[in-house]
């Protein structure tokens, strides 16, 4: 039940041979894909593949970076369109403070807007985060009651790690948990709760080791999977099927047809 909870397969980069990229994806063992649009002009393209493709479910908000380039009034036109079939989240929304493409206060109003519309529509939050981890958890316990969700990518603290759980959110790691440096990852790997940790590669972004420096693809999500559990010291496979119970439990995937059916994941190379 390997899950490939965040990517971007919609993006242009993958315009040339995303039926291939599928295919290897699913020769690795991935069973599901969750493919984030960021913003209104990759949302209908999101919504497309998911349509397509039965291991390809969709996840649509407005992300921290694109706040000053689409305005909060972008958020009006996210509810009908999370009323569609196969979307399963709201985001990824969040704040980043490294880039400060968008003034910090624009970026804390459309973060708690998108919460509420996660909340009205029972759906969980994908969650940006970037050099702003204290003032994303104060923002999720002040305004986030209700809400349940993922911080994507995680790159906080092991007491942010906590703090994420004591508050029902999840956690994913993605590639940089196998960097050589990436010790503070594979801690907060170690420590997770098994319901609380999910798997991602966010392609084509974050290409795992040993492929760092090319675009990434969902079926790197399997060398994820290895280096979380040499941090856990378990097997690959627990991890994947304790990841992929986590992930279906959280985006409420069927357990059947492309999720569970599947042959097993092949080994990491």
């Amino acid at each position: 039940m390997l899950v490939d909870s965040h990517c971007h397969l919609a993006l242009p980069d993958y315009d040339a041979d995303r039926a291939a990229v599928l295919a290897r994806a699913r020769a690795a063992g991935v069973r599901a894909m969750i493919d984030v649009g960021i913003g209104p002009g990759s949302w209908e393209r999101t919504l497309a593949l998911a349509g397509r493709e039965p291991d390809v479910w969709a996840a649509l908000g407005l992300h921290p970076n694109d706040v000053a380039e689409f305005g909060l009034d972008a958020l009006d036109h996210l509810p009908p369109l999370l009323a569609r079939p196969r979307v399963v989240a709201v985001g990824e929304t969040g704040l980043d403070y490294h880039w400060q493409r968008t003034p910090p206060p624009l970026q804390r109003q459309a973060f708690v807007a998108q919460l509420a519309l996660a909340r009205a529509r029972d759906l969980p939050v994908v969650i940006h985060c970037r050099d702003a981890y204290d003032d994303l958890l104060a923002l999720i316990a002040a305004e986030g009651g209700g809400t349940r969700g993922v911080l994507h990518c995680f790159g906080g603290t092991a007491a942010q790690a906590r703090r994420a759980f004591d508050l029902g959110y999840a956690i994913s790691l993605g590639g940089p948990v196998t960097f050589k440096n990436a010790a503070g990852a594979r801690a907060v790997a170690a420590l997770a709760p098994a319901d609380r940790l999910l798997l991602e590669t966010d392609a084509p972004y974050l290409t795992p080791h040993p492929y760092r420096g090319r675009r990434n693809e969902p079926a790197h999500v399997v060398l994820v999977a290895a280096a979380v559990a040499a941090a856990r010291g378990t097997t690959v496979a627990a991890v994947i099927e304790q990841t992929g119970r986590a992930a279906a439990a959280l985006f409420r995937l069927p357990l059947t047809d492309a999720v569970a059916a599947g042959a097993p994941a092949a080994s990491p190379q």
